[in-house]
């Protein structure tokens, strides 16, 4: 069960079922509630995740205990990754919380570090993907950075669309519960803020944003948006 699920991620597309089977015989599984703390960026960073259904957000917390949301994982998705490169003793970059009922995967990174050195080829798509996060890291703070609150609220919302959309016949719904709160935490901007920019998307059309789903109700219109706020920052 635990080698299909594995198949079935895209990390591991491209890596031999021998060594998908020696991962198979180590991972170990958890589940939580909604709400459950998988680990705190305080504790030591011991092992890898992947998510088997549900989704995890990775924060970060200030002093005055204010959250940025740095992103969102769903099923297949892996987090932690980074747990494979640090020194011993070092933590984990962000806590990881679950956003519903969540089961996971997990392998320790001490296990990973030893197939990596027996297969270099394992190896090499590891350091790919580590590459893709930092890339895709790199875009979203240049969106914070650039942006305004409306670029930023636009772009977080198609590129929530395209990770957790699924087509309805009402548009592109979110799959994913947010209240305009936990929005706001992923933009990394007020509360209040974030949602005077959905109230003028609703007005305008755009999206609906009803028992905390949003809908992508005019997926041309909203993509105009999208195109304009990327082209106002050379993307």
């Amino acid at each position: 069960m635990h080698n299909e699920f594995l198949r079935s991620i895209p990390f591991f597309r491209n890596i031999p079922d021998s060594i998908i089977e020696l991962l198979g015989e180590k991972v170990n599984t958890a589940a939580y509630k909604k709400g459950d703390v998988i680990f705190y960026e305080t504790d030591e960073a011991k092992a890898i995740y992947f998510v088997m259904s549900g989704a995890v957000k990775i924060k970060k917390m200030n002093f005055q205990g204010k959250e940025l949301v740095v992103c969102v994982k769903r099923s297949g998705n892996l987090f932690a990754e980074t747990s494979v490169f640090c020194e011993r003793g070092s933590t984990y970059p962000g806590t990881a919380q679950t956003l519903a009922k969540t089961e996971v995967l997990y392998l320790l990174a001490s296990d990973i570090e030893d197939m990596m050195a027996a297969n270099p080829s394992f190896a090499v798509e590891m350091i790919r993907f580590m590459s893709g996060q930092l890339m895709s890291f790199s875009n979203i703070l240049g969106d914070m950075a650039f942006l305004d609150v409306y670029g930023k609220t636009v772009k977080t919302i198609e590129r929530l669309a395209k990770e957790f959309g699924k087509k309805t016949k009402c548009g592109v719904k979110i799959e994913l519960p947010l209240t305009i709160q936990e929005l706001a935490n992923i933009i990394g901007a007020t509360r209040e803020s974030v949602n005077r920019v959905v109230l003028k998307l609703k007005d305008q059309g755009s999206i609906t944003f009803d028992e905390k789903n949003i809908v992508i109700t005019n997926r041309c219109d909203f993509c105009q948006r999208f195109a304009e706020t990327a082209n106002s920052v050379g993307y």
